[in-house]
Formats: C-alpha cells, sequence, structure tokens
C-alpha cells in the first residue's frame, strides 16, 4: 500500500530537499519501492543534488501538458526513483500545479512511499501537496523564525484537510537537543520523529552531488536519516551494528593480535 509524505517546512534554507533526498535512499536501501518527487516547481534543487539537472524531461513538463509521467522518472541511487523539477523559469511559468493531483494518481500503484518535496511557505503551489498526500512532514530548525513559519503551514494544512505526521529538527547543535525537541512540540502541537544533528558532511556531499547516505554512511546525520527511514517503514535500525561496520582493518588486526 503505498503511503506518501509531503515535506515541507514554513521558510527556506532549513535543510527540506537535503532530508527528502536522503530519507528516499535511506529508504530504497531498506528494500522498500521509494519515489521522491519534487514539487518545488519555482525553486526546484533535487536534481542539482542529484547530478540530474540536464536530463530531457522534468515534472515541468509533466505539468505543462508536453510529456507524460513515465518520461520524467529516472533511476536514482541505490535504487530510488526520482521525479525531478527543471530548474528554468520558462518551464516554471508553463507548469500548471493543479496537474499534480493527476501525476499523484499516476504513481499510486507503482511504489511503497512516495516522498513529495513541496514549496517552501505559503503560496499557491505549495497548496496541491498539502492536500494531496497521506501525511505532512515539517521540516524545522531550532530557531524562532523556522518554528513560527512552521506552524502557520500546519494550520493550512490542517485547514485543508491534511494530516501532520511530526516534524523533524533539521541542523540542530548537539547541546540541549531535548529541551528543544520539547520547545518545537510545544510550539507546533506535534511530536518531533526525530533530530538531525548539524554534520559538516551533508554539505560536503552535497558539494560532489552525492547525498550524505552513501557519500559518508557512518556520520551523525546519516544515522538520523536512516533512523527516520526505519521508522517510517517500520524496520529495524541496529546502530550498534553501524558503528561495528565503521571499526577499521587495523582496529580489528589490533583487538585481535592484543586480545
Amino acid at each position: 500500500m503505498l503511503r506518501a509524505y509531503t515535506i515541507t517546512s514554513g521558510k527556506g534554507g532549513v535543510g527540506k530537499t537535503t532530508l527528502t533526498v536522503n530519507l528516499g535512499i535511506s529508504l530504497a536501501m531498506l528494500e522498500r519501492e521509494t519515489y521522491i518527487l519534487d514539487a518545488d516547481i519555482g525553486m526546484a534543487n533535487m536534481a542539482l543534488i542529484l547530478g540530474m539537472d540536464d536530463v530531457p524531461v522534468t515534472l515541468h513538463e509533466v505539468l505543462a501538458g508536453k510529456a507524460d509521467i513515465e518520461d520524467a522518472i529516472y533511476e536514482g541511487p541505490a535504487g530510488v526513483k526520482v521525479v525531478p523539477s527543471g530548474i528554468s523559469l520558462q518551464g516554471f511559468q508553463q507548469a500548471d500545479p493543479e496537474k499534480l493531483r493527476d501525476v499523484m494518481h499516476k504513481l499510486v500503484d507503482r511504489c511503497e512511499f512516495l516522498l513529495i518535496d513541496a514549496p517552501s511557505g505559503i503560496s499557491k503551489e505549495g497548496v496541491v501537496p498539502l492536500s494531496v498526500a497521506d501525511q505532512v512532514i515539517l521540516v524545522v530548525n531550532p530557531e524562532l523564525a523556522s518554528m513560527a513559519d512552521a506552524l502557520k503551514t500546519k494550520i493550512l494544512c490542517e485547514v485543508m484537510g491534511g494530516r501532520v505526521y511530526g516534524a523533524i529538527l533539521n541542523r540542530a547543535g548537539l547541546e540541549h537537543t531535548e529541551l528543544r525537541s520539547q520547545s518545537v512540540e510545544d510550539v507546533l502541537g506535534v511530536r518531533v520523529i526525530d533530530v538531525v544533528p548539524e554534520d559538516a558532511s551533508v554539505r560536503r556531499a552535497a558539494a560532489y552531488k552525492s547525498p550524505c547516505v552513501l557519500k559518508y554512511p557512518h556520520t551523525p546525520a546519516t544515522r538520523a536519516f536512516k533512523r527516520i527511514a526505519a521508522q517510517m517503514a517500520g524496520a529495524e535500525y541496529n546502530e550498534a551494528a553501524e558503528d561495528a561496520s565503521q571499526e577499521s582493518f587495523v582496529d580489528r588486526l589490533a583487538r585481535a593480535v592484543f586480545r
């Protein structure tokens, strides 16, 4: 059965697209048929993150009635399927956001998970993704402005009849994490699904146009992405096994020699 999640935020720059990409790949690594769709048709970044900025057909052409959705689906890392939006202003002007509902209907029988990267804030383009998904995930940074804008998005989602699955506290400092999570829950009135810590490896991976979960598989942010994906999929995430797999050959040799 398809589970569709719209991933959104009250303001830009909170790491929403990076989160969507890494969660999608983590779900695919759990052998779940997963699609990630860039519905941020005005400020699309998913194609850039994945190095797909030169693909011939994007969601722009589909929403403009120039192509079918099958032509805009591409194989991504770890088997995740990617539906990118174009990065041209002309493509955005020709795209009709209302046709996103038709795109969703055509993807229903194709996958187990559909992650929709929605536009930030309250806009015409952002309303449709909030209303079509089964549940909405709010991405917030540990700062007042981000939480205030996320609260507006949550209220809009509820007005549209949507259901908020929870919030992800992204790019959080390692100190006082529990206190910050409680603050987010108090302000937004939803549970914090998990916390993704501030991690320089996420930016380094983006520079290589490679998702963090693949480029740096043992960093704190990657572990958080995998933990959230396991929770969504109802699977077990064994962090102790991750620690063991990180042990180097020299460490294993030394342990064996000096046991």
